[in-house]
């Protein structure tokens, strides 16, 4: 979004999210750009504002990058590492995405590490491999009481494929059992709207959902922050 286009969201978005349940948190991670719009917009709403990547330096010669210092300054209060989009069209590394999780949680920024499969690995049976392997590289050197780990399937974002929520919650303790750390923050990523929502957060090792498309329309990622457990059966 444009800063005007975030300015718009926010002012949209704030009533239908103003009586959450108590404990429930909404971070937004506009553009770059629209950080400093959306955070003021955001000001004393409880609503926390996230980046969508981070460097992992602090200085330097990285023309274009962002610190995780430049964050902060904006009230930043957390940024995505390891997204399936740089992932797959800037080739980002495991210790790239590691570089970039040290870096945020050593400035005081909690990391989004997003971890998941492509389609040809889940139907060559890869999947738990790969995601083993993406979680075990991307806490090295963490602390997992400030760490947020996001299963986003690849073959389930933006494609109409879904993946079952059963298998979501599967996958999901796995990653948990990996962390070692039973209390750490696990979310579900992959066409979650307010048709799945409720049934995603029903599920035992699902403690929240990071949210593409359906996020851009305030009152439809209002539905899905105003998700209701538990469904009948």
């Amino acid at each position: 979004m444009t800063c005007a286009e975030a300015q718009a969201f926010a002012d949209a978005f704030k009533p239908l999210v103003a009586h959450l349940p108590v404990g429930r948190e909404v971070v937004l991670a506009p553009p770059f750009t629209a950080i400093a719009t959306l955070s003021a917009a955001l000001t004393g709403t409880g609503i926390r504002v996230s980046a969508q990547n981070v460097h992992w330096d602090g200085s330097g010669a990285y023309t274009g990058m962002i610190s995780a210092a430049m964050l902060l300054e904006h009230g930043v209060t957390h940024a995505i590492v390891g997204h399936s989009e740089p992932r797959k069209y800037f080739s980002e590394t495991d210790e790239q995405i590691n570089l970039r999780a040290r870096a945020a949680q050593k400035a005081g920024l909690i990391p989004i590490l997003c971890v998941g499969e492509s389609d040809s690995q889940r139907e060559g049976g890869e999947a738990e491999r790969v995601i083993q392997r993406q979680v075990e590289q991307g806490i090295d050197g963490l602390d997992p009481a400030r760490l947020i780990v996001a299963y986003e399937p690849i073959w389930a974002i933006g494609t109409g494929k879904t993946c079952e929520a059963a298998e979501a919650n599967r996958i999901c303790g796995l990653i948990r059992k990996w962390v070692g750390y039973p209390e750490v923050v696990i979310q579900y990523g992959g066409s979650v709207n307010p048709g799945n929502i409720d049934q995603l957060m029903a599920q035992s090792d699902i403690d929240g959902v990071l949210v593409g498309g359906a996020s851009l329309q305030p009152e439809t990622f209002a539905r899905i922050a105003n998700y209701q457990v538990p469904v009948a059966a």
